[in-house]
């Protein structure tokens, strides 16, 4: 049985804790690996290895650090099968949507690469008589990332670039599901020229977590997970004086307009409903069609569209979605269908049940389809974190719109329409922190920053872009003076501006 342990100081580290987790294969339900969980004090050996490293690293100039981020940049695209297979293996998406998990994160090492003018701060010539001010961004030292199962490639990277490129030493604390691909992005980062300890891995569960919030020398933690646990992550870390950028849960809300392209909305819809068997924070996992003739034809088309869909092992390449990743989510997922029945909610098409010949005990879930959800119902209120689309009906603009802004959830929302008037006003004033105009996943690019709001994330700094570099550094501001001659009783006066 294959072994996962630890990545800690350059090379891998054998677990002492003697506890592990297995590591299925969502396809077929067998347990392929066993990870290491850590103790508090196998934490301890790799935030030691992350102090010793980061004065080094930090002294080390923005140039050359930004050449080990090209460089592994270049790694990343020379290994991009062997990644995506590996990630695919253990999650369970099929291997096109692996790839656009690495290439996403790749995306995020790019805009790391541009670190030296990222990083340049401000001067003022002249704010005073001979004085002259300037700022400079330092970095806090030791950060960690806690990381979910759904993206093991992109979210590593969205976390541990942006810190790492900034002067920082990281500690990253993947999923217990799929931890491969993160230990894999630690050899690369190391092969890049990364010193050791600037970035280590350490698998574990809640044991480990609570450590990392608890440990005096992490400065600053990213987390990204259920809105339950980022909550607590935030204050637990922000109670030890630690910055914290926490994101939480979503239920993202795709609004239909009678002028939209139904052909695209069809095809962007079905795609963001149920891609990556919906266990994306940005899904798409509600739509509300405006009108009863727009609210009809799109439930009439979702449904031949999404019958059409092949649910697949993860290397089959026709297949649009695979497993989800474990049993006990495709028996949550199961059991939020149920739920949905039970509060009213027209089920049109069920996903319970779906089996592949050969591949009975794997995670399958077909795509399921519900109309008539309303709002109140505890299976819209929650995410439900699978191929499951619901349909909520509205019958203007302004009710639709009220959906997503009263919701507890404000990652994102897509608005479909013709109108760029009604689109330019409904981008202003909804209450989300992510809004695509004819785009169902919304999640910016790497120079932007993904700032989901409400209980979808916590903390005042988004993740990645600038909001990322502003959270990684810390800003030092001098004021200067080079007088001539004797100063005398002046240095005992506050200095102005005058």
């Amino acid at each position: 049985m294959r072994e996962l342990h630890h990545f800690v100081n350059g090379q891998s580290v054998s677990g002492t804790s003697e506890r592990f987790a297995d590591v299925y294969d969502p396809n077929t339900g067998e347990v392929q690996a066993r990870v290491s969980l850590a103790t508090p004090s196998e934490l301890d050996s790799a935030v030691q290895a992350a102090v010793n490293a980061q004065p080094a690293w930090a002294a080390t100039n923005p140039q050359k650090r930004a050449r080990v981020m090209f460089e592994f940049k270049r790694l990343l695209e020379a290994n991009m099968d062997e990644l995506a297979h590996m990630l695919s293996a253990e999650h369970g998406k099929v291997i096109a949507d692996s790839v656009g998990d690495v290439q996403r994160g790749l995306e995020v090492i790019e805009f790391a690469c541009g670190i030296p003018h990222l990083l340049k701060g401000e001067y003022t010539e002249g704010a005073g008589p001979g004085i002259d001010v300037y700022s400079m961004r330092q970095p806090l030292g030791v950060t960690a990332g806690i990381t979910p199962f759904n993206f093991p490639a992109m979210i590593p990277m969205w976390m541990f670039g942006v810190s790492i490129a900034c002067g920082n030493t990281f500690i990253l604390k993947p999923s217990e599901k799929d931890p491969s691909v993160p230990m894999r992005l630690a050899e690369l980062f190391l092969e890049a020229g990364a010193p050791e300890g600037v970035l280590n891995v350490v698998n574990g569960d809640k044991e480990v977590v609570d450590a990392i919030l608890d440990h005096a020398d992490i400065k600053a933690v990213s987390f990204v997970g259920s809105s339950d646990i980022a909550q607590y992550v935030y204050s637990r870390g922000t109670a030890n004086g630690k910055r914290v950028q926490a994101m939480g849960g979503a239920k993202n809300h795709g609004i239909i307009l009678p002028d939209a392209d139904m052909d695209q909305v069809v095809k962007d819809i079905v795609g963001a409903a149920y891609g990556s068997a919906g266990e994306r924070c940005m899904a798409l996992p509600v739509a509300v069609p405006v009108g009863k003739k727009t609210a009809d034809e799109f439930v009439e088309r979702m449904i031949a569209e999404a019958r059409a869909l092949k649910v697949g092992v993860s290397t089959d390449k026709d297949a649009h979605y695979g497993p989800v990743v474990s049993a006990a989510h495709k028996e949550k997922v199961e059991n939020y269908i149920q739920m949905g029945v039970d509060e009213g909610a027209d089920l049109l098409l069920d996903g319970r049940g779906h089996t592949l010949q050969g591949h009975e005990n794997g995670y399958f879930i077909g795509p399921s389809l519900f109309d008539n959800v309303k709002p109140g119902m505890k299976t819209y209120d929650e995410e439900i974190f699978g191929p499951v689309l619901q349909v909520v009906r509205a019958e203007t603009l302004e009710e639709a719109a009220e959906l997503p802004s009263k919701h507890q959830y404000g990652n994102g929302v897509a608005l479909f329409t013709r109108n760029g008037q009604a689109a330019r006003e409904f981008a202003s004033k909804v209450n989300v922190g992510m809004v695509g105009i004819n785009v169902p996943i919304p999640v910016p690019v790497a120079y932007h920053s993904f700032s989901g709001w409400k209980r979808s994330a916590f903390g005042d700094h988004n993740q990645y872009g600038m909001d990322g570099v502003r959270f990684c550094t810390k800003v030092k501001t001098v004021t200067q003076r080079w007088p001539e001659g004797d100063i005398g009783d002046q240095s005992f006066i506050i200095p102005t501006m005058r």
